[in-house]
């Protein structure tokens, strides 16, 4: 039983949500078993801005629709340069750790499930990424955004030298 992973588009604002996990819960009371959801989704234009969100609710549709919303709230900007990230970087979230390391063009998006996700709605589209530690599909994804926030923008970083774009590439 294949479940499709990507949402539609959204005709009002154009992103694109991207649902990894989706956790079912049991709890046992008197009548029997009740049931609540979460939901991790990322939420992405992919133009360099991203997003994630982590919703719980009594209903399926209810905890994808509290995560899209808190994912849209907690977006951020990523460097994007050409088509890959601009530096090699370790991302950490307690025991887990996400190593991204740009790649040529061509190269295509080589990561796992969490980390893909977040990239195909970045619009990055050639990157090479490893998972190590924690298998946790939460934790991954705060790493890989830990390791997105800290990316350098080579405009910024040219500004705060005093240099020109030109001169930082050679």
């Amino acid at each position: 039983m294949e479940r499709s992973r990507e949402r539609d588009k959204d005709k009002n604002d154009g992103y694109i949500e991207k649902l990894i996990k989706l956790n079912r819960v049991a709890k046992v009371v008197k009548g029997g078993r009740r049931f609540s959801f979460s939901a991790l989704v990322v939420v992405g234009d992919q133009k360099g801005k991203v997003g994630y969100g982590f919703g719980k609710a009594n209903d399926v549709t209810e905890a994808i629709r509290k995560a899209v919303d808190r994912a849209k709230v907690n977006m951020i900007v990523v460097p994007v340069k050409k088509t890959s990230i601009p530096h090699e970087i370790i991302g950490n979230y307690k025991s887990a750790s996400v190593l991204l390391r740009p790649a040529v063009p061509g190269t295509g998006v080589i990561a796992g499930g969490a980390v893909r996700a977040i990239c195909d709605a970045c619009g990055i589209n050639d990157i090479l990424s490893k998972s190590l530690g924690s298998k946790n599909s939460i934790n991954t994804v705060k790493a890989a955004f830990d390791a997105l926030e800290h990316l350098f923008d080579a405009k910024s970083m040219a500004k705060n030298r005093g240099k020109s774009l030109s001169e930082m590439w050679g």
